[in-house]
């Protein structure tokens, strides 16, 4: 299970991410200043609420009429995301996805390098995506425990989500970014993150007959 700081709730620390994005578009902007009702009405959230996320994890009170200073805001983000601190990871499962991930460079801004990729294809294995040669599940432990990672990444089927969480955990994985629809029954001590692209699409279209009667 994913262990958090006390006092700081999941959903505030799914936000931060969108803050420090917001962040670091207006520092190259060229600002060096952010009010909590900017960013609030950037992310259509309650001003308040901004500014109790962001209390929570940064020392930066704000001036008045000036609001935070960007720089040391984006900079107590990142230490606390991890961000200041780049993860190396691995990802199973080469197919359309699993090359969309390999592909995004963008990880790096959040903490995260994917150094190996594996699948269990031989029409996949040996061939390269985003500059890592693909290699073949036997080989996933002993890269682990080489290259000492402890994050794993799941595109697979859902048939197939176990038995690689499983693997995963036994070459010392210690973390899992799961986009495999479905559930992973692992020891309590293994973080796994979920991301359920079904219920997404769900939600997003019950949001659009909310704000679209004719649909």
């Amino acid at each position: 299970m994913l262990e958090y700081k006390e006092g700081i709730s999941k959903a505030t620390i799914a936000r931060l991410p969108i803050y420090l994005r917001y962040l670091r578009d207006q520092q190259a902007a060229g600002e060096s200043y952010a009010s909590s009702t900017q960013i609030a009405d950037r992310m259509r959230l309650n001003p308040v609420q901004v500014r109790k996320d962001l209390a929570l994890v940064s020392s930066e009170s704000g001036r008045p009429k000036l609001g935070f200073r960007i720089g040391e805001l984006i900079e107590d983000i990142e230490r606390f995301l991890g961000c200041d601190n780049v993860n190396d990871a691995l990802i199973v499962g080469i197919g359309g996805l699993g090359r969309t991930l390999l592909a995004y460079d963008g990880f790096r801004n959040y903490g995260l390098n994917i150094v190996a990729a594996f699948d269990s294809s031989p029409e996949v294995t040996g061939k390269v995506f985003g500059g890592l040669k693909v290699q073949p599940m036997s080989e996933l432990m002993r890269t682990a425990a080489e290259k000492n990672v402890k994050m794993g990444i799941i595109t697979v089927p859902k048939s197939a989500a176990q038995s690689v969480a499983e693997i995963m955990v036994a070459g010392g994985i210690r973390a899992i970014w799961n986009f495999a629809p479905a559930h992973l029954v692992l020891p309590e001590n293994i973080a796994v993150k979920n991301e359920d692209l079904a219920a997404s699409l769900a939600v997003l279209s019950r949001q659009l007959k909310n704000v679209d009667p004719a649909q």
